[in-house]
């Protein structure tokens, strides 16, 4: 399924070369599984997901060519819809049939509406979902749909996708020996402009995590880095480890750890 392109994000300055430049890729882009895992993985390992300037109280902009502003021209990250919106952009560009999805977290107990953007893509005759937003639990690289109740492993992860009474999906994660929920969602398209209203609730509401407290991650080959507050979880290879840091040393740490200049 392909959306009309006035459906999704638009923004006349986004440049192909600049984008390859700022997610440090090399080579040919390939429209396979492959070449498209490749660009998602150089993607999440050079733009980071935060909240940096949720934090400072400003207003998250939906416009596709502050987003591209934000994380091309600034070398700065975002969430999900400023993330996987810039990866749209991209695919829409090299020509990779895909659409959104609302997604509902399911990390924390209390009922969560659809705040949360990702998208279903067509690659090789197969529709996968691809998400490079979610944190420190993103996938890290397409996500076949029809693999029901298999487990995938993603590097040092393990996910899975089941299928719930109500028919959704169901994305899982293993942590220890137990599935974690993550997120559900239908393959109902859905516009760029219909998560106007999730974007308003997750930058200005006092229930949003993102309103709450400083996230930043960064996914890099061997594992992530993920900042929470004044603590620094560094996990390679599986093996976490983690340091706390006072308020004065924040800016030297995003700037050390995550590349990010604010």
């Amino acid at each position: 399924m392909e959306q009309s392109k006035n459906h999704k994000i638009e923004a006349s300055s986004f440049d192909l070369q600049q984008y390859l430049k700022r997610i440090n890729f090399e080579g040919e882009i390939k429209l396979n599984l492959e070449g498209i895992k490749k660009l998602m993985q150089s993607q999440i390992f050079s733009v980071p997901f935060e909240n940096i300037d949720v934090q400072a109280g400003k207003v998250i902009s939906l416009i596709g060519d502050d987003i591209v502003y934000q994380i091309v021209t600034k070398k700065r990250g975002g969430y999900c819809y400023q993330i996987n919106g810039i990866f749209s952009l991209l695919l829409q560009e090299v020509g990779v049939p895909h659409y959104y999805i609302a997604v509902r977290p399911l990390v924390n107990p209390d009922p969560n509406a659809k705040t949360h953007l990702a998208i279903v893509a067509t690659i090789e005759n197969e529709d996968y979902l691809i998400d490079l937003g979610f944190g420190g639990n993103s996938i890290r690289k397409p996500l076949k749909l029809s693999e029901i109740g298999t487990e995938i492993q993603h590097d040092f992860d393990t996910f899975t996708l089941v299928k719930t009474e109500e028919n959704e999906f169901l994305l899982q994660i293993l942590i220890g020996k137990e599935w974690s929920n993550l997120y559900s969602f239908d393959l109902n398209p859905q516009r760029w402009i219909d998560f106007k209203p999730a974007n308003h609730y997750n930058y200005s509401h006092p229930d949003s995590v993102f309103t709450q407290k400083l996230i930043v991650v960064l996914q890099n080959p061997l594992g992530k880095k993920i900042l929470s507050k004044n603590s620094l979880k560094s996990v390679t290879n599986g093996i976490a480890e983690i340091i706390s840091f006072e308020d004065d040393q924040l800016d030297a740490i995003l700037e050390t750890e995550f590349n990010l200049k604010v």
